[in-house]
Formats: structure tokens, sequence, C-alpha cells
């Protein structure tokens, strides 16, 4: 039982390391600066990716957190393009 206990977290980590990056999903030539700053978070997330895979996922659920926020950035960056796209288009 607790070999199954303490096999739980490295499970989490590593699945959760498994998930998508960012997608980079904004137009370059329509909105070169959100874009840009789109690949860097995708690129900050590849990062974290090989600093948990370098310590063996234990950085105390920090990473993940981290690695969730620039999801987040992610999806306000493709909300500002999304939003500049509506107002050029009235």
């Amino acid at each position: 039982m607790k070999l199954l206990l303490c096999s739980i977290p490295f499970v989490l980590a590593a699945s959760a390391a498994l998930a998508e990056p960012p997608a980079d999903n904004i137009s370059r030539h329509r909105h070169p600066n959100l874009a840009a700053a789109q690949r860097l978070s995708t690129q900050a997330s590849e990062k974290i990716v090989a600093a948990q895979r370098a310590n063996e996922w234990d950085l105390g659920g920090h990473a993940q957190k981290a690695k969730d926020l620039l999801d987040q950035v992610n999806h306000e960056l493709k909300e500002a393009a999304e939003t500049a796209n509506e107002e050029h288009h009235h």
C-alpha cells in the first residue's frame, strides 16, 4: 500500500507533463507581437517540462502551476488577437 501511495505523485506528474504544450495559433502576419509572445510562452512551457524531467518530477507542484499559468497566458493572447480581428472588421 505504501508503494502505491508513493507512486501516485509520480504518475500524476508524469501524466501532467505529457499534456499538450500551448498551441501556437496566432497569425504572425496579422499580429507579430502577440504571435511572438505566444511562441515564447510555448518555449517556456517546454523548458519547464525539461526541468521537470531533469529533477525527476520533484518540484513540489510549482512547475505544473507555472505550466497552467502559461496555458492561461496562451489563451489570453489568442483572445487578444481575436479581439483585434473583430475591431478591424467593424
